[in-house]
């Protein structure tokens, strides 16, 4: 026997119906706002992640060389690949380009609850436009896309920052201050007890005074005394968060948003608006998703200069929002028909599977030889709604016999008639 590698997952066809039905909602809804699906490979340099987050990034990636001398690796994220695709087509690609896509992801960290070594996400980009409907119609979309999962905003909450405001109050305060590092000081703030915190913030620069004023005016959230007290810059990230804020709320994601200013979002192409969604019930500790604005990643990367915004919904974080709060589809196999054979009745059998599979329906018939009960067993561990018994003796009566598995009512219909204009036949309609 061979184990399965750690924080790598097995999903088989019960667990596999739930996640695909979520995966479908999370696109269905990215299309009706006119996402557009791309396909992205999972190898990439292992140079392009070094270039975006430094040499330290490589013991957190899946990275090796490859027969050609190559180093690549695993994608960990989405983001620097399609800045990529971007640059590639830049000047051919109409603006603003909105794309969608949902993969597995690779990172070699430590494994809890939601975060696994290979992972699942769906990702949705706008790039090209700068103006505050574009932050608010990602937050729209995510927004909706709980929604028809059947999630209220009762069960979740976005908490939405600005990475401009934290760096200009930063460089506001008289010190040698490192924003990159105090930044990340901010984004585990929640995770740790408050003079780690400080401490954190002081080993970025800031005084201890000064780290515990800022500290307190994060808390405090009051944007006119954040932008009293950054200065220009800072009001100016203020008035920006307003207007997504504002553009979110005619956009139907206002109620599901609130500022939380120690939302900081860890990696550091973010430049802008950022937020993450929360379970509201705390009940789910850890953040289900996140995203925001990166408007110099494309020209880093060596294109035009390109604002973007996105969003990345973790498959694994979404499934315990939803099993909290109890929409997490049903982990169970769906069947409409079985068509079961007795006798030597394969031609006719296989003509009614045909026929009823033409219309759209999940049809399966017996392709192992079975007995009669053993098929019946089958059908039943399939949940299949309808069993269609096409037997010898049903044949010479030029019949079929139609089996409702729930109520276990039988009738029989004319085989020439069956499935005939009905796509989807029932008991009913021939008791």
């Amino acid at each position: 026997m061979y184990d399965r590698l750690k924080g790598f997952r097995d999903f088989y066809p019960e667990e596999m119906s739930a996640r695909r039905e979520v995966i479908d909602t999370v696109e269905t809804t990215a299309a009706r706002y006119g996402f557009r699906e791309i396909g992205t490979p999972h190898l990439e340099r292992t140079q392009m992640y070094v270039d975006k987050s430094g040499e330290e990034i490589v013991e957190e990636l899946y990275a090796f060389e490859d027969k050609g001398g190559r180093d690549i690796s695993l994608t960990p994220e989405l983001t620097p690949t399609v800045a990529r695709m971007v640059v590639a087509k830049q000047q051919a690609l109409s603006k603003p380009i909105k794309w969608v896509s949902t993969r597995p992801f690779w990172r070699y960290e430590q494994v809890q609850q939601g975060r696994f070594r290979e992972f699942y996400q769906t990702n949705a980009d706008i790039f090209g436009s700068t103006e505050p409907e574009s932050d608010a119609e990602i937050l729209a979309f995510a927004a909706e896309a709980l929604t028809d999962l059947g999630l209220t905003a009762d069960d979740f909450e976005f908490r939405v920052s600005h990475r401009d405001i934290l760096g200009g109050l930063l460089r506001s305060f008289d010190a040698d201050v490192d924003v990159r590092d105090a930044i990340r000081a901010v984004d585990k703030s929640e995770k740790v007890e408050r003079e780690e915190y400080l401490g954190l913030l002081s080993d970025a620069g800031l005084s201890y005074d000064q780290a515990s004023e800022f500290a307190d005016l994060l808390d405090r959230g009051d944007l006119d005394e954040i932008a009293d007290f950054g200065g220009d810059d800072v009001a100016a990230a203020v008035e920006n968060l307003q207007n997504v804020l504002a553009a979110a709320e005619d956009f139907g994601a206002g109620d599901y948003c609130e500022v939380s200013l120690t939302t900081a979002r860890g990696l550091d192409y973010y430049t802008g608006v950022v937020f993450e969604c929360f379970d509201s019930t705390g009940e789910v500790s850890r953040a289900t998703f996140g995203g925001g604005r990166y408007d110099d990643l494309i020209e880093s990367f060596g294109g035009q200069p390109t604002p973007a915004v996105g969003v990345g919904i973790g498959n694994a974080t979404l499934q315990l929002l939803c099993q909290r709060a109890g929409v997490w589809p049903e982990e169970a196999l769906s069947t409409d028909y079985y068509v079961l054979t007795v006798g030597d009745t394969r031609d006719v059998a296989s003509r009614i599977a045909r026929d009823l599979r033409a219309s759209g329906n999940v049809v399966e018939t017996d392709v192992a030889g079975r007995s009669f009960g053993a098929q019946m067993s089958y059908a039943d561990s399939i949940n299949a709604e309808y069993v269609v018994i096409v037997g010898e003796r049903d044949l010479e009566n030029d019949e079929v016999t139609i089996k409702d598995m729930e109520s276990g009512d039988q009738t029989t219909a004319p085989v020439d008639d069956f499935p005939g204009e009905s796509d989807a036949p029932t008991y009913e309609d021939y008791e």
